[in-house]
C-alpha cells in the first residue's frame, strides 16, 4: 500500500549560488517545489545502541514533533514490502583512474544481489555533465550490471545536481519504500546546486539518499575506515557530502575493503526492508518546521528532518539541522 498523498511537482531552477558552506544560511534563495498536500510522509529507521534493527514498534511507540509540537500520526506502516532502488553511477573522468569503475562494479553487483528477484526493483542512471538513465526502474536483478560495463567515464563532474535529478525521477515514479544509491569517489567540480539544497529536494518528497564512497585500492591502509590515506575521503564521509545523506534519512559509507562493501551493501537494503512509513498532517504556518522522530529510550532513529510551508502554494523545503 502506498503510503501518503503527497504529491509534487519539482521546479528546479537554475542556481547562481556557487558551492561554498554548507550553512544554508548562506545559500541564497532555493528551488520552489509546489506542492498540493494533505499528508506528509516521513521513513524512518530503528536501531539499538549495538547497531541492531528494531522492526516491532507500533505507531503509539513514537512520538513526533513538528516544530517542538506533537503531531499526530494519521497513518502507519511497518510490513516488509518490496523496494526501488535508484543506483546513481558516477562515470566522470575522476573514476577512471585507479581500479576505481571495477570498485563500483562491485558495489553494485552485491547491492542487487541483496534484492528480490521479481518483487524489488532497480534501476541505473549514470553522470559526468549529463545525467543518464540507462535502465528504467525494472523487476530486479534486471541488466544493470552489463548495461554499467558499456559505460565509459569522460567529463567533469555535476554530483549533487545528478543526486537532486535521480531522486526527483526516483519520486515520479511512486515507489512506495525508495532509495538513491550513489557510487561516486566524492568529487565535485561542476554542480549548480548546494548539499543543503539537494538535501532539501530530496527531504521534500521522502527520498533517502545512501552514498557509497568508492576507494581504490591505492586509497587503502589497512583494512578500516580508520586508516585511510586520503583525507579527502574523510572529509566527504564528515562534511557537506555526508550531511546531504543523513538529512534525508540516508546515510554515507566508505569500505575499505571486501568485507565493509558486504556490510555497506546489506545495511542500505536491510534499512530500507524494515523501515517504518509514516505520515501526519503538515502545518499551515508558512516557515521552516523542524521534524524530530522520537520512540523508546535508547533507540537511535534515522529519518528526515523537516519541511518548510512557504504562503499559500504550501512549499516544501528541507534544511539543514543539527541532529
Amino acid at each position: 500500500m502506498r503510503l501518503g498523498l503527497l504529491i509534487l511537482t519539482a521546479t528546479l531552477a537554475a542556481s547562481s549560488t556557487a558551492m561554498g558552506s554548507a550553512d544554508v544560511q548562506d545559500q541564497g534563495k532555493p528551488p520552489v517545489f509546489k506542492a498540493v498536500t494533505d499528508r506528509v510522509t516521513v521513513a524512518a529507521t530503528v536501531r539499538d545502541q549495538h547497531g541492531r534493527p528494531v522492526t516491532t514498534l507500533k505507531a503509539e511507540d513514537f512520538k513526533l514533533l513538528d516544530g517542538g509540537q506533537p503531531r499526530p500520526i494519521l497513518e502507519f506502516q511497518r510490513d516488509k514490502a518490496p523496494m526501488s532502488l535508484a543506483i546513481l553511477a558516477d562515470y566522470s573522468g575522476s573514476m577512471d583512474v585507479a581500479a576505481k569503475r571495477a570498485e563500483a562494479r562491485e558495489v553494485v553487483r552485491q547491492l542487487v544481489g541483496w534484492l528480490m528477484p521479481g518483487e524489488d526493483r532497480v534501476g541505473l542512471y549514470a553522470f559526468d555533465l549529463e545525467l543518464r538513465e540507462v535502465q528504467p526502474l525494472r523487476p530486479a536483478p534486471a541488466d544493470v550490471l552489463q548495461r554499467m560495463d558499456k559505460l565509459e567515464p569522460w567529463g567533469k563532474t555535476r554530483l549533487l545536481d545528478a543526486i537532486a535529478e535521480t531522486g526527483r525521477k526516483l519520486a515520479e515514479s511512486g515507489a512506495g519504500r525508495r532509495a538513491v544509491v550513489v557510487l561516486t569517489d566524492g568529487d565535485d567540480n561542476a554542480s549548480l546546486m548546494s548539499a543543503p539544497e539537494v538535501s532539501g529536494l530530496a527531504s521534500s518528497i521522502d527520498v533517502p539518499i545512501y552514498i557509497v564512497l568508492v576507494v581504490s585500492p591505492l586509497d587503502r591502509v589497512g583494512k578500516s575506515t580508520t586508516s585511510l590515506i586520503d583525507p579527502h575521503l574523510a572529509e566527504q564521509r564528515d562534511g557537506a557530502l555526508g550531511n546531504l545523506a543523513r538529512w534525508t534519512g540516508g546515510d554515507i559509507l566508505v569500505p575499505v575493503s571486501e568485507a565493509e562493501t558486504l556490510v555497506a551493501t546489506k545495511q542500505i537494503v536491510d534499512e530500507l526492508r524494515q523501515q517504518y512509513l509514516l505520515a501526519f498532517e503538515p502545518s499551515a504556518q508558512p516557515g521552516w518546521h523542524a521534524l524530530e522522530l522520537k520512540t523508546k529510550p535508547n533507540l537511535i532513529v534515522r529519518a528526515r528532518t523537516g519541511y518548510l510551508v512557504s504562503g499559500a502554494a504550501s512549499t516544501l523545503w528541507n534544511h539543514d539541522t543539527n541532529r
